[in-house]
């Protein structure tokens, strides 16, 4: 299982990060129309460049080429001019509309192009560039300050505090420090800072598992140091010290890796020093609109939880391919809850290989109508793809194949997704 029990609030709840990254104006409700947009043409952008190379099988048709420092790699189809190729962020004003068409057709791998176009799309920069690096630097000072704040141990908060005296005062000779009893590792009164930082030592414990389990085919995952994985930790454990009604639940690690995969390999140095922060505010904000789903608490919610989403899987299908849906339902019993509540709740990263997954995020991250409308047309999409299959198959036959899901040509999979019929009908939330 993915979740454990939780003591959570019966209603839906925005999750807190402190408020990092809201300087400024909301981005997203001003566009702008000076950004002109770059039409990829052919399949898409080339894949070759990336850091870490990700052996990986694309079904569309690819030349190898040499990949500009920009992100952008013509080819063989896909040739523009010069004037052309200039990114759409090289504008003062982003018009984040246009900027989700052009996404949802796909960001090379490599350059610094995809992590600030997520940042973009996830409201973690505004359109403005003029403000780029003031809201950067305000940002990565809040999480700075927040870390030292809820990570830091009490004795290394002392000997911060003795460190920071004792400059003040000269080099005089150290003096004793007296300790009360609530400032005493072993106190257990609820008002002890050691009490307090003891409490998520189960949780730091499970994060640790957790991380030695995130992607493990991959290098940049399972270096024997600990220069990925400490970041990592600090933001799930940080994340789960903010939000104490949701703590961290198994599964957020994964939801973690790919933003912070694409941060921590911008070639720009600053950015790539600073992917621990950066991946934080985005992590906190992507997780907001799927929260709920891991909340045991409101499973049986009839308008939020995992149960109401998988709810609106199933009357999408039915309304897009109902004899599919009577075989799946009907006929085999094959209940979305057994394959789709971890396509959902994990957003699909254990279900592709890691560049897919990438891609995928593309499309999630650009859609206008958000991240979950376009993951269940996604999800929806996936049962039709197979669905020649799934209409031969038996019970035992069909899970199997949903829960080990077949490599896929992943550009007419997203076409595929969507051309799907979205489902207005079921999912509407009481207003008595």
């Amino acid at each position: 299982m993915l979740r454990k029990k939780l003591n959570h609030s019966e209603s839906p709840r925005n999750v807190s990060s402190d408020h990092p990254g809201t300087s400024g104006s909301e981005p997203g409700l001003d566009l702008g129309e000076e950004l002109e947009i770059l039409h990829p043409l052919g399949c898409g952008w080339s894949n070759e460049g990336s850091i870490e190379p990700i052996e990986e099988e694309w079904e569309v048709d690819r030349v190898p080429t040499r990949v500009p420092k920009d992100g952008f790699c013509p080819n063989s189809r896909n040739f523009v001019e010069d004037d052309e190729k200039r990114s759409d962020l090289e504008y003062e004003e982003i018009n984040l509309e246009k900027l989700q068409r052009i996404t949802s057709t796909g960001i090379p791998d490599g350059g610094t192009l995809r992590a600030t176009t997520w940042k973009l799309l996830l409201g973690y920069l505004p359109p403005s560039r003029d403000s780029w690096q003031k809201v950067l630097s305000e940002n990565r000072v809040k999480y700075s300050k927040l870390k030292e704040e809820y990570l830091l141990s009490p004795l290394q908060v002392s000997s911060r505090e003795e460190t920071s005296s004792s400059g003040e005062h000269g080099d005089g000779p150290l003096r004793r420090h007296d300790v009360s009893d609530e400032d005493h590792p072993l106190s257990l009164g609820e008002t002890s800072a050691w009490q307090k930082y003891f409490e998520f030592t189960e949780i730091a414990e499970q994060i640790d598992r957790d991380l030695q389990r995130t992607h493990p085919d991959l290098k940049f995952f399972t270096s024997p140091s600990q220069k990925k994985k400490e970041p990592m930790r600090n933001i799930l454990l940080l994340f789960a010290k903010l939000n104490p009604t949701t703590l961290y639940v198994q599964g957020m690690n994964e939801i973690l890796a790919p933003i912070y995969y694409v941060f921590c390999t911008d070639p720009v140095e600053e950015n790539a020093a600073n992917a621990e922060a950066d991946s934080f505010g985005c992590f906190v904000r992507l997780l907001s609109d799927s929260v709920d789903h891991f909340c045991q608490q409101l499973d049986n919610n009839s308008s939020v939880g995992i149960h109401s989403t998988l709810s609106r899987l199933q009357e999408m299908l039915k309304v897009n391919d109902e004899e599919l849906w009577q075989h799946l339902e009907v006929t085999t019993k094959v209940n979305p809850q057994f394959y789709a509540f971890r396509w959902i709740t994990l957003l699909l990263t254990q279900e592709f290989q890691f560049n897919t997954i990438l891609r995928i995020w593309d499309s999630l991250l650009s859609h206008p109508s958000g991240v979950q409308d376009m993951l269940l047309r996604i999800c929806c999409a996936m049962l039709i793809h197979v669905k020649n299959i799934l209409l031969k198959g038996d019970f035992a036959t069909n899970l199997y194949l949903l829960q080990h899901y077949p490599k896929v040509d992943i550009e007419q999979l997203l076409q595929e997704a969507r051309d799907i019929i979205p489902d207005t009908s079921t999912h509407r939330v009481s207003v008595d």
